[in-house]
């Protein structure tokens, strides 16, 4: 798949600055130790380990860290995300204790962390570049202002990070950070449900950036956004390897330029928008790539949004509860398994800076994608084309919406599709689709777990689908199909187990028609035109939090 961002030119990175001077240690919250952090020759919290002359027991240098397993060219290109963005050496490392209202710092940068006191509440400040890493708990907020040239890591290693007064973990200003999390660790931030600072631009979440933003390594992170969102990058945002739990009184994941998911497990519950990335002035920006890991959402609005394109192309996306599942301007699915619930739309191609000139699209050509919908399932203000994967739509039980909703042209050239729904906006393929496709009038709406069966002329069958929600049509495009040719359509008390569709090789030679009820029978090919025309508004409905 080619890059949302692979027409750009992406930033270089800078060098590691020299450290900024440190702020003031004398409070009353006073940071105390200097000296070398950590201890030669034992394993790194973030999943390497450091090296020691045997003789001198001095440091030798290793490079300690984590590695991605899956960064590429092409992802590094589009992003700000580097292979050495989650590398460090140990003789490096400043180690922050957290200490419930203050800490004990060491290490190489020490003078460059201070703790005061700012709105009743504790605040400890990083002001250098470089690698810090806190353990422990702390009542009150971290801060990373830093130089804008300056790259940032901070481990995460076995931290609780609660704020009574605002965010958890607030970076004001670097030109990237990077949040590891320590191999094995499990990590919490929690906001305050009510700010000290309310000012349009103050920050919103618990994880709060306002520069670029990773999150990776091989620990755990559970983020509760109690006043609004509960994580935020006001410019991009990857995340990579990291197992994160996120729930948000507003919209769990924000990544304002783009969101990057490269690997990981990331489980959002939010009461709007589940994830998203929400620049709608730079058609560059806001886009939103999975290209690999294991994405779960439950949202009260939309589950997972871009601006301008949101592409699949690995890993496993599923939205449980929305209002609509996935929306973008453009829309491409190339792989991975996708399942979408949507109590209104279920994947819609709507919005952008042209809106009103159309030009929405939702591409689909490879992987799987499985939509249960309220509202239209498949919906298009612009044009849909389906050349490979397998796309299933349970679609609405009313006649007010249906399961494919496409305003322009609607091509299937490949791959496998089964929509089924109501019958009263039911549309076919468009004239330009080159595969051979069926749109099937039932005789009478049948029930949930109904098993359907296509067969040829001579009793062959091509198609098996089991419907998960009561339908009145079917519309089928599978390989061996042939438009002029008749098809009958059954319904069985047998299939091949299980909701969707099978077709071509994985279809069993045991499947027949034996036994099975006939219920009308079509020429594929002719379709009738549907209502067709633009589906539903962006933005969704008002929200309202899922279930815990």
């Amino acid at each position: 798949m080619t890059s949302p961002r692979s027409t750009m030119t992406s930033p270089k990175k800078r060098p590691w600055a020299v450290p900024m001077t440190a702020l003031s240690l004398a409070t009353a919250l006073l940071l105390t130790g200097c000296g070398t952090a950590g201890t030669l020759g034992s394993p790194d919290a973030a999943g390497g380990t450091t090296g020691a002359d045997s003789d001198t027991g001095t440091a030798t240098g290793t490079t300690a860290g984590w590695s991605s397993q899956v960064l590429t060219e092409e992802i590094a290109e589009a992003t700000h995300y580097d292979a050495d963005d989650t590398d460090y050496a140990e003789e490096d490392l400043t180690e922050v204790s957290l200490e419930g209202a203050g800490a004990t710092v060491t290490g190489a940068d020490a003078d460059t962390v201070a703790v005061n006191e700012q709105d009743g509440e504790p605040v400890l400040t990083i002001s250098g570049s470089g690698t810090y890493r806190l353990s422990g708990s702390f009542d009150g907020t971290v801060v990373v202002a830093s130089g804008e040239e300056d790259a940032v890591q901070v481990i995460l290693a076995g931290a609780d990070i609660a704020s009574p007064n605002g965010t958890a973990l607030r970076i004001d200003s670097a030109d990237e950070v990077t949040v590891l999390l320590a191999e094995g660790s499990e990590n919490t931030l929690t906001d305050a449900a009510a700010y000290a600072d309310t000012s349009t631009e103050a920050a919103d979440a618990a994880l709060y950036s306002a520069s670029d933003l990773t999150i990776a390594g091989s620990g755990s992170l559970a983020v509760e956004g109690r006043y609004l969102d509960a994580i935020h990058s006001s410019d991009g945002l990857v995340i990579d390897g990291a197992a994160i739990t996120v729930r948000a009184a507003d919209d769990g994941i924000v990544g304002k330029d783009y969101v990057a998911l490269l690997s990981g497990t990331v489980q959002v519950t939010a009461a709007q928008d589940g994830v998203k990335s929400s620049d709608d002035e730079d058609p560059e920006r806001g886009w939103l790539s999975v290209y690999g890991g294991d994405l779960r959402v439950a949202a009260g609005d939309d589950g997972v949004k871009a601006e301008t394109t949101l592409a699949i192309s690995g890993g496993t996306v599923t939205v449980t509860e929305s209002t609509e599942g996935l929306e973008a301007y453009d829309l491409q699915i190339t792989g991975g398994s996708t399942t979408v619930t949507a109590a209104d739309d279920g994947v819609n191609a709507s919005g952008g800076a042209a809106a009103s000139e159309g030009g929405q699209s939702i591409t689909v050509t490879g992987g799987g994608l499985t939509i249960t919908a309220e509202g239209d399932g498949l919906d298009s203000n612009g044009d849909a084309a389906i050349s490979g994967g397998t796309v299933v739509v349970n679609g609405p039980e009313g006649d007010g919406n249906g399961a494919v909703d496409v305003a322009g042209s609607f091509t299937v050239t490949g791959g496998s599709l089964a929509a089924a729904g109501s019958d009263g906006m039911a549309q076919g393929l468009g004239g330009d689709s080159t595969q051979g496709g069926l749109q099937v009038s039932l005789p009478e709406t049948v029930e949930a777990g109904t098993v359907l069966l296509v067969a040829d002329a001579d009793g062959t069958v091509v198609a098996s689908f089991t419907t998960a929600k009561k339908a009145a049509s079917l519309v089928l495009s599978v390989e061996g199909i042939e438009d002029g040719a008749e098809y009958t359509v059954y319904s069985a008390v047998d299939g091949l187990g299980g909701a969707g569709l099978t077709s071509g090789p994985a279809l069993d030679d045991a499947v027949s028609v034996d036994g099975a009820t006939e219920l009308t029978t079509v020429t594929a090919g002719e379709y009738s035109a549907g209502m067709g025309g633009p589906g539903g508004a962006p933005g969704g409905g008002m929200g309202g939090m899922p279930a815990w």
